[in-house]
């Protein structure tokens, strides 16, 4: 049996809260091949995600927000919002599926925030995210300013 609890998220999130990305993944799928990918995912606030999609081998994404809040953006192929939603279990939305093919990103709001991630496998580095063009890469000096683009033009806001 595969515990989910408290104390792993609790673990996590300190952790990802000194870690140079502002994130720490725990995976539960054993090993690389696996058709189906599960891991957890501490994230905290100004923590960027480049937005990716995920094709050729097309794969569906599931997040749901075990603690604190989580903002799922969408795109269209040329960077335009096209849809958005707040990840929050005590809101009573804890959960959003992202179809193949679809941009997106993750947008911590909460200190301590923990998302559940199922996604279709098997994983291969190589061919596993194609990142936007459009969208800075991550580490890079802009990818800070182009969060808080988006986080502005959707009006959300960190707790």
């Amino acid at each position: 049996m595969i515990k989910i609890n408290n104390d792993i998220f609790d673990r996590l999130s300190a952790e990802a809260r000194t870690s140079p990305r502002g994130r720490k993944n725990y995976n539960y799928h054993t090993y690389a091949a696996d058709p189906l990918q599960r891991l957890l995912n501490a994230m905290e606030p100004g923590t960027y995600v480049r937005p990716h999609k995920h094709e050729d081998p097309d794969k569906r994404e599931v997040f749901i927000a075990f603690r604190g809040k989580i903002c799922v953006v969408e795109f269209d192929d040329t960077g335009n919002i096209t849809d958005h939603t707040i990840l929050d279990w005590a809101d009573g939305n804890p959960a959003v599926e992202i179809a193949e093919r679809t941009y997106h990103t993750v947008i911590s709001l909460k200190t301590g925030s923990v998302a559940y991630e199922i996604k279709d496998g098997p994983y291969d580095p190589a061919d596993d995210k194609h990142f936007a063009t459009w969208a800075p890469a991550e580490g890079s000096p802009e990818s800070q300013a182009y969060l808080n683009t988006i986080i502005l033009k959707l009006r959300i806001r960190i707790e």
